[in-house]
């Protein structure tokens, strides 16, 4: 009897904390059948746009379900080209906690070696051959990653350097938050990204923001990004794919994380 009733409310445990997640439906409820299905495929939705066209952007729709502030950090930047991805981490429902998350972002150096795919050299190489924290905006001097937390703070600031395939030493400031049902992750350009010594994207101008919600189906990775290119550089380069490379990279550093981070 004493088995049973405990079998009873371990379920009734369960069933509350699955019912007090959202779907993917209650967050993105009028998406065509399509864009659904590439959400819940391998590689997930990406879409590109300008800001000379229009941008088309799905977490910015009234019916959407996340919080203008997801977006509009973005946006307020005044981008010309813009990414927004969307992709599910499968897994049980309650196998992943926001502390499980926190400390997966918080593994920087996995973010070296991370493959992407060279359009110009024809092959998959790493976008980051170093990837490291460091002290501030001022002190560039390398720290080490901390070890996993055991509780979650309610903000934090981190500095790091990325030594970018094309870009050299990029230099970012990343703060995490507590948004929604989320995790809200920023990252911005601190120091301008160059190119042979010539300034491509000014400070400030590259942010990619990252937000992380377990859901009913698994760990909703909503994604967008952003940067203002001059028209010179624009004009040589193929920005929309840059950026969705950069993000693509990102954002699977942090998936891969997050399952090695889970229960």
């Amino acid at each position: 009897m004493r088995n049973i009733l405990a079998a009873i409310i371990f379920f009734t445990c369960i069933t509350v904390s699955f019912s007090q997640l959202r779907s993917f439906n209650n967050i993105f409820p009028n998406i065509t059948e399509e864009i659904h299905s590439a959400v819940f495929s391998e590689t997930g939705y990406v879409r590109s746009s300008q800001r000379t066209s229009g941008f088309f952007i799905l977490g910015n729709e009234r019916s959407c379900g996340l919080h203008s502030s997801i977006v509009n950090n973005v946006l307020r930047r005044n981008p010309g080209y813009f990414v927004e991805s969307i992709s599910i981490i499968r897994c049980n429902p309650g196998d992943v906690s926001l502390l499980n998350i926190y400390n997966a972002l918080g593994n920087i150096r996995d973010l070296r070696g991370r493959l992407y795919d060279s359009a110009t050299r024809g092959q998959h190489i790493p976008l980051f051959e170093e990837a490291t924290r460091i002290e501030s905006e001022r002190q560039l001097s390398a720290i080490p990653d901390p070890p996993p937390a055991i509780s979650l703070p309610r903000s934090e600031i981190v500095f790091i350097r990325l030594r970018d395939v094309n870009f050299g030493n990029t230099f970012y400031r990343g703060e995490m938050s507590l948004v929604q049902n989320g995790l809200q992750y920023t990252m911005s350009n601190f120091r301008n990204m160059s190119y042979l010594f010539v300034p491509v994207i000014r400070e400030g101008r590259f942010i990619a923001q990252l937000y992380f919600e377990p859901i009913q189906e698994g760990v909703l990775v909503y994604s967008v990004a952003g940067a203002d290119i001059s028209d010179f550089f624009a004009s040589r380069i193929h920005v929309d794919s840059a950026i969705s490379k950069r993000l693509a990279v990102i954002t699977s550093w942090a998936a891969d994380g997050i399952r090695q981070n889970s229960r």
